[in-house]
C-alpha cells in the first residue's frame, strides 16, 4: 500500500467527505488471542462477523494492545500515556479508586470537544470514585468525568465484586433497604464462599476465584447486600448490546463515539444458553462465538439505521488469550488442536508476542480498502492522537506523551506504522524496533505459577527477528550484540524521557489537567433524547 502525504489525503476523493467527521464504534474485546479469529486463522471458532470486517476492511497483523494485561491497556488507550510509567495501573480490585484523573484529556473528552455524543457500555476496570467509595449512592468520579456522556459499566470484571451494573453514576437496580457492602480483606459476616460452601457451586475455581458466591459461581473479594442488582452472567452480553443499541439510536445520524467494551472471552465464561455447543472448545470457544455475535449485533443496527457508510468500525482486544484462568470450565480439556494466540508465542501477562498483539479489523467503507492487510505497526496508545488527527485537534505536548497520530496506517492508506513501540507484560518491558524484539534480562519465573503462560522472562537477553521467526523460537542475542546494546538503549531512553511522541513531554500532574465540565446523570439523559 501506498504511502500517501497527509494533504494529499485530505484532498483525495476518497477522503473528501473526512470533514463531516465518522461515527467511531470502538469494540474491545478481553482476553481474545490473535489465533482466536477466523480470519487470523481460527478453523473451529465460528467468527462470521469480525470475518465480514475483515472482508469489508483492513486487517492489522502488527497491532498492539498497551499491555499484556486489561488495566494498563485500557489505561493506555484512554490517555496515550504507557501504564507502566505511572504507579497503580497494574490489575486492579474490585472497589479500587478511579486512576485516571478526573479532567485528564483523554481519547473520549477529545471527540467530545468536536462534537461528538460519547459513550461506554461494558467492561470499565479502571476503577471509580476516590477511595472508600460507597456503593449505595453516587458513585464518582467515573467516566462522565473523563468525557463520555453516558455509561452503563461492569466496574471492574465479572470475577471480581461488585456483580452489579453501574448506569452513569449509580448501581441499576439497587433496593435501599438492601445496601451492598465489598471488601477485598476481611471476610463479611454470613456471605456464602465457594471455599467454604464447594457444594453450591455451578462452576469449581481452579485457582483462587473461591470468596462470594453469585448466581452459582464464586468470586474474587466479599460482597454483601444488593440481592436485587446482582448481574446474571448469562445475559450480561445480551444487556450490553441492549445499552448499545439505545445509546446509538439516541445519538443517531451523530456524530458519535460509543466504545463497548466485551466481557467475552475472560472468565466467568457463562455464555447465553443459545451459544452453549456452538464451538467444539467449551464455555471459552462459545464466549468467543458469543462476542463474535455481539460484534454482529452491532453491524446489523449500523445496516437498519443506515449508519454503515458513516461509521468507522474498530475491534480488537484488550490483551492476549489465556485458557485456564480461574476456573474448571473445560478450556484446556477442549482446546484440541486451536492454538488461541496463533503463531505467537505466550499469552495473556507476556512479554513475548501472544501477550500483546491482538486481532485488529478497520472498517469505514469508501475510506478503509476493503479486503486489505496492513503490516504496519500500530498500537491502542495511538488512538487518542489519532482520532486528534481525525477531528483535527491539536495536541498539547503533555496530552497523548507516548501516542503517535497513525491516521493514514489507521485507514490503511499507509503501510508506515511506528517505528518502535514499548510492551509491557507482567514481568517487565519489551520493546520492538522494526522488525527486531528485545527483551531485557530480568530475574523471575519462567511462566505464570497459575496459566501456565511463558512470560517472556530469562537472566539472559533476548532478541529476536519478528519477520523471519514471527513465534519467537530462536534467541539470537548472542549472535547480534550491537542490535541488543541499541534496543537496550533505545529502551531506556524511551524510559527516562517520560513521553515517545516527537514533541511531547511527561504528561501533567492532576492538579495541572485543564478541566471538562461533567455532566449530572439528569443532563446527560437530556443530552442524548
Amino acid at each position: 500500500m501506498m504511502a500517501l502525504a497527509w494533504s494529499a489525503a485530505w484532498a483525495s476523493p476518497a477522503h473528501s467527505r473526512l470533514a463531516e467527521r465518522p461515527n467511531i464504534v470502538l469494540i474491545y474485546a478481553d482476553d481474545l488471542g490473535y489465533g482466536d479469529v477466523g480470519c487470523y486463522g481460527a478453523r473451529t471458532i465460528p467468527t462470521p462477523a469480525m470475518d465480514r470486517l475483515a472482508r469489508e476492511g483492513t486487517r492489522f497483523r502488527n497491532a498492539y494492545a498497551g499491555a499484556a494485561t486489561c488495566t494498563p491497556s485500557r489505561y493506555a488507550m484512554l490517555t496515550g500515556e504507557y501504564a507502566w510509567r505511572r504507579r497503580g495501573t497494574d490489575i486492579l480490585p474490585g472497589h479500587a479508586a478511579l486512576i485516571i484523573e478526573p479532567g485528564r484529556i483523554t481519547l473520549a473528552s477529545i471527540l467530545r470537544e468536536a462534537g461528538y455524543r460519547t459513550a461506554i457500555v461494558g467492561k470499565w476496570h479502571l476503577g471509580l470514585g476516590s477511595g472508600d467509595l460507597d456503593w449505595n449512592g453516587v458513585i464518582r468520579p467515573g467516566p462522565l468525568d473523563l468525557g463520555f456522556e453516558y455509561a452503563f459499566l461492569l466496574p471492574a470484571t465479572g470475577d471480581r465484586v461488585p456483580c452489579v451494573y453501574v448506569e452513569n453514576d449509580r448501581v441499576v437496580g439497587l433496593d435501599p433497604a438492601d445496601p451492598i457492602e465489598v471488601s477485598y480483606g476481611r471476610p463479611l459476616p454470613g456471605v456464602l464462599t465457594g471455599r467454604d460452601r464447594p457444594d453450591l457451586l455451578r462452576i469449581r475455581p481452579s485457582h483462587g476465584h473461591d470468596q462470594t458466591i453469585v448466581n452459582g459461581i464464586s468470586r474474587i473479594g466479599y460482597m454483601k447486600g444488593g440481592t436485587a442488582a446482582l448481574w446474571r452472567d448469562e445475559d450480561m452480553a445480551d444487556e450490553f448490546v441492549r445499552r448499545a443499541t439505545a445509546f446509538v439510536e439516541r445519538a443517531a445520524p451523530g456524530p458519535f463515539f460509543l466504545f463497548l467494551s466485551l466481557h467475552d472471552p475472560h472468565v466467568p465464561r457463562v455464555p447465553h444458553p443459545r451459544w452453549v455447543g456452538r464451538t467444539p472448545h467449551g464455555p471459552r470457544g462459545d464466549a468467543i462465538a458469543q462476542a463474535d455475535g455481539t460484534v454482529g449485533a452491532m453491524l446489523n443496527l449500523l445496516d437498519r439505521l443506515n449508519l454503515t457508510t458513516q461509521t468507522l468500525v474498530i475491534v480488537t482486544s484488550d490483551n492476549g488469550p489465556v485458557v485456564n484462568d480461574g476456573y474448571v470450565d473445560d478450556a484446556m480439556e477442549k482446546l484440541g488442536e486451536h492454538r488461541p494466540a496463533g503463531p505467537l508465542r505466550g499469552g495473556k501477562y507476556s512479554q513475548f508476542e501472544g501477550g500483546s498483539r491482538t486481532p485488529w479489523l478497520v472498517r469505514w467503507p469508501g475510506h478503509v480498502p476493503a479486503g486489505a492487510v496492513s503490516d504496519a505497526v500500530i498500537g491502542q496508545v495511538d488512538l487518542l492522537a489519532t482520532f486528534a488527527a481525525l477531528v483535527r485537534r491539536p495536541l498539547a505536548p503533555t496530552e497523548s506523551p507516548d501516542g503517535i497520530p497513525l491516521l493514514e496506517a489507521l485507514l490503511g492508506q499507509s503501510s508506515t506504522g511506528r517505528t518502535e513501540i514499548v510492551l509491557q507484560g507482567t514481568s517487565g518491558l519489551a520493546v520492538r524496533r522494526g522488525r527486531w524484539k528485545f527483551i531485557p534480562p530480568a530475574p523471575g519465573p519462567a511462566r505464570n505459577p497459575n496459566t501456565g503462560i511463558e512470560l517472556g522472562t530469562s537472566r539472559e537477553p533476548q532478541l529476536y527477528d519478528l519477520e523471519a521467526d514471527p513465534g519467537e523460537t530462536t534467541n539470537i542475542a548472542a549472535t547480534h550484540p550491537d542490535l541488543v546494546a541499541q534496543l537496550s538503549a533505545a529502551l531506556e531512553a524511551i524510559r527516562a524521557a517520560g513521553a515517545a511522541r516527537p514533541g511531547a513531554s511527561p504528561a501533567a500532574p492532576p492538579e495541572a489537567a485543564p478541566g471538562h465540565p461533567r455532566l449530572s446523570a439528569a443532563a446527560n439523559e437530556r443530552s442524548l433524547r
